[in-house]
């Protein structure tokens, strides 16, 4: 039997890269033609919410900013009944924001008659009522619900998550594609642009080098905003409890909390659960809540006679601070005889994040949950989120997250030029077929895993090859 002529082998060699580059770059272009117009929303919108500490005050200083007087300030009590004086008939209070900066008016947030909340501002100092904003309408809201959702519910909670998905195969394949051979690496390209080349190419350069510099924090972006997402994150807190890793189970006695219900308390806790009206963290009306208890429940305080006063606010400001939480935190209001009050505390150290329901007319703390009571995995996200947010280094992370954010961006608006520059008129402008089918296991098996894991990703992935298999399957490229 003959041995197969040297310039064959070579040949089908080189046949084989060729279908294996042009297989990677086919996906990457599907994947950026659905994530880089998604991805400047992102960039721009994380950008600014990163700074919303900054932006705030700035934009809103009439109603948050407010002279220090050097004088004692109204106990919370009296500023929330100004409020509400203030507010249409209906109205009812749900949230007080603590800040013990004496230049900031303090907050509370009411539920109104129409089903939507507003914040109303008052000083400290002489009652005053400063103004209201609409929680819903406000402008870090709106940037909020555009980075999570597009602004349209679910559907944009999904478009989101699947964007987030496909960046992880617009990652993989884009440095699978950039990754030097040794005849390129002596070309240079590879860790800085050539900007002496011109056209297409140097966008090229600019593309590749760029995104390769930035793969890192993208992939981080990626990692630590999915498990927030409205789909696979509800899933995933989910498994991550059941496997223990997650928020803790219950707020009786499951979770390491520091006491346990009274009977009573106990008793209509039960009741609730059978009729499915336990209240979860997630549903009360706070600004910020940490990914670990977002799902726990929320107990009740014991019954109380009718004559039972509740606690001031400022009493349970003092038992916050006792317990280590100073400033920067929400306390979700009683909304029943049996609500209590819940702080919440969300710092840039996820180390300091706290839980405590309170109940309204004792005092007692019905639940303590802390940092030390998370999971591992929750324990991971709770730092990724404040590396996400651009807190946990204060204003060098923001910046940080800035650069990563807008590079994005500029990779979106490099890759557009790109297509636009190589797309045929009236075409689509995907890069051809190859000719033959390269093996590429590894890449098919990274893309089932992520499939298994991600299943709506998976899904869109099987729709993405069933229309390139249906609509291009009889145009390939020569070898």
């Amino acid at each position: 039997m003959l041995a197969p002529h040297p310039n064959a082998a070579a040949a089908a060699s080189n046949a084989e890269v060729i279908a294996h580059r042009r297989t990677l770059w086919r996906w990457h272009f599907y994947a950026g033609l659905f994530v880089m117009p998604l991805l400047i929303v992102l960039a721009i919108t994380g950008t600014l919410y990163c700074f919303q500490p900054q932006i705030e005050p700035l934009l809103y200083r009439d109603r948050m900013v407010v002279a220090d007087t050097h004088g004692p300030r109204l106990s919370r009590d009296i500023l929330l009944a100004k409020a509400a004086a203030s507010e249409p008939p209906g109205a009812v209070p749900a949230l007080a924001q603590i800040e013990t900066d004496r230049t900031r008016s303090a907050e509370f947030v009411f539920r109104l008659p129409s089903g939507e909340s507003e914040s109303v501002y008052v000083n400290p100092y002489d009652g005053a009522v400063l103004g209201t904003l609409s929680v819903e309408h406000r402008l870090m809201k709106q940037v909020r619900n555009l980075h999570r959702g597009l602004m349209l519910g679910k559907t944009g909670e999904l478009l989101m998550e699947l964007a987030g998905c496909w960046t992880l195969v617009m990652i993989g394949t884009g440095v699978a594609l950039w990754w030097p051979s040794r005849s390129n690496a002596r070309k240079g390209g590879v860790w800085l642009p050539r900007l002496s080349l011109q056209g297409r190419a140097w966008w090229r350069d600019l593309h590749a080098v760029g995104g390769v510099w930035l793969a890192i924090g993208a992939l981080f972006f990626v990692l630590s905003g999915l498990p927030w997402s409205g789909s696979w994150g509800k899933q995933f807190k989910a498994l991550a409890t059941t496997a223990s890793l997650g928020y803790p189970k219950g707020a009786w006695g499951e979770a390491r909390v520091h006491s346990t219900a009274p009977a009573t308390a106990r008793n209509e806790h039960d009741m609730h659960a059978m009729h499915g009206m336990e209240m979860k963290m997630d549903d009360l009306p706070l600004h910020q809540t940490p990914w670990a208890v977002g799902a726990t429940t929320v107990p009740d305080s014991a019954n109380a006679a009718a004559s039972a006063a509740r606690m001031p606010i400022d009493d349970v400001v003092a038992l916050a601070a006792r317990n280590g939480i100073e400033a920067g935190y929400g306390i979700a209001l009683p909304s029943k005889p049996t609500g209590v009050y819940t702080v919440s505390y969300f710092p840039a150290d996820p180390r300091a994040e706290r839980t405590l329901h309170i109940d309204q007319y004792s005092g007692r703390v019905l639940s303590d949950i802390g940092y030390a009571s998370y999971g591992g995995v929750a324990k991971v996200i709770s730092y990724g989120t404040s590396l996400h947010m651009g807190r946990y280094f204060g204003l060098a992370n923001q910046i940080v997250c800035s650069a990563i954010s807008l590079g994005l961006a500029a990779l979106a608006v490099t890759g557009f030029v790109m297509w636009m520059k190589r797309r045929p008129a009236r075409e689509l402008g995907a890069p051809a077929r190859p000719v033959r089918r390269a093996p590429m296991r590894a890449w098919r098996g990274s893309l089932t895993l992520l499939g298994v894991i991600f299943p709506l990703m998976g899904a869109t992935m099987l729709a993405v090859w069933c229309f390139d298999r249906l609509a291009f399957g009889a145009r390939r490229a020569a070898a």
